[in-house]
């Protein structure tokens, strides 16, 4: 029997909650494929902030470390002003240990009512592939009032940057900045692997989107790289697209696009934009993915204004922890939850269905229903 230990970090917010149900669902499939998952859960976040005035103790990453995978709830708490939770948890697990490797499907769901009209026979099917440690993500900025001057560390797996910026305005203003870096190697790695994603689901073209004609120095070198992998890939066509024309374009024809590859900030927004075409962001799922532990979250917030209430939507830390189940290699667990879902979604129509969608079902009681479906239990 095959054995994996889970990390969990419930979070903030309805991160525990829906972590809650992930968990269950995952139990109940180890039951149904007959592999053993033991968990481990972490506290950290607001609370853990709040009582300890720091965000992650020492040894953490190496705690953290010792699992197959993570999945994270949500972090974010209007207690704890906007900054540490972001970026010393979740942008410090990424780049700790390296998932440069961002995966956010985006699928239309049956009965899920979507914001465009298609046919019966047709459905969403996008993958956006965003790199995930590079960008304007960095963390290198600062603010002042008229001179400005400050050093950088950024250290990433594939290279440490060090620097020293100083700005003078005249006439003295206040003012703010931000640095964004793209590296080649970083580049290079992200583009190989929406490549062979793209020849892997059988998408006949991958769509890059930058904004090159506005940030030529660092978007025409992502370019520039992006086309030069493309060479090795010729069963795949390249197509580049600046970012604003892909926002125009994916509402109105979403079925020409299969995977997208972005740099950081991009793919972040894109990738939420998808979820408002394909039914929300309960229903959207993501990876961050390295070589060493990956991470798998719902796209979704914390959403404390609904916390307590039963009505958060569990089916994005569900679709997670099957995205989880896959990349550990449980692929037959992974098709037991997908098609737990889609059972689910295609014949409780109506009340059934959670809150968010219209239903009146309860966080836990989704839950229920799909262990119901998975473990084959009458009703």
């Amino acid at each position: 029997m095959a054995e994996y230990r889970i990390a969990l970090l419930p979070g903030d917010g309805i991160g525990p909650e829906v972590v809650s149900v992930a968990r269950r669902v995952m139990e109940a499939c180890s039951k149904h494929q007959g592999f053993s998952i033991t968990f481990k859960e972490f506290p950290f976040g607001a609370e853990y902030y709040l009582k300890h005035k720091e965000v992650l103790p020492k040894g953490a990453f190496d705690d953290i470390g010792e699992s197959k995978a993570l999945l994270l709830g949500a972090v974010g708490d209007p207690r704890v002003p906007p900054g540490p939770l972001e970026q010393e948890l979740l942008l410090a697990l990424r780049f700790h240990f390296d998932q440069y490797l961002n995966l956010r499907p985006a699928v239309s769901f049956p009965n899920v009512p979507i914001p465009i009209r298609l046919g019966s026979d047709q459905q969403i099917d996008m993958l956006i592939v965003r790199e995930n440690t590079e960008d304007f993500y960095m963390n290198l900025g600062g603010h002042g009032f008229g001179q400005m001057s400050a050093g950088f560390l950024a250290e990433r797996a594939l290279y440490s940057a060090t620097g020293n910026i100083s700005l003078n305005f005249t006439p003295p203003i206040e003012a703010a900045y931000s640095m964004g870096i793209l590296s080649e190697p970083a580049i290079r790695r992200i583009a190989n692997k929406a490549f062979q994603l793209a020849g892997m689901l059988q998408k006949p073209r991958m769509h890059s989107a930058t904004k090159s004609n506005a940030l030529p120095h660092l978007y025409g070198f992502w370019d520039r790289i992006v086309e030069d992998v493309s060479h090795s890939y010729p069963a795949v066509e390249l197509v580049r697209i600046n970012v604003d024309n892909l926002a125009y374009k994916l509402p109105r024809s979403p079925l020409d696009f299969g995977v997208v590859l972005c740099p950081n900030l991009f793919g972040d927004i894109i990738s939420d934009l998808v979820s408002g075409l394909t039914g929300g962001l309960g229903l959207t799922a993501s990876g961050n993915i390295g070589d060493t532990l990956s991470m798998f979250e719902p796209v979704h917030g914390s959403a404390p204004d609904i916390a307590g209430t039963g009505r958060a939507n569990p089916l994005a830390a569900v679709l997670s922890a099957s995205m989880m189940l896959n990349y550990i290699g449980e692929q037959e667990g992974a098709a037991v939850i997908d098609a737990a879902v889609h059972q689910y979604l295609r014949t409780d129509v109506g009340q059934a269905f959670p809150i968010e969608l219209g239903g009146t079902l309860k966080t836990d009681e989704v839950g229920d229903r799909l262990v119901s479906i998975i473990l084959d239990e009458d009703d």
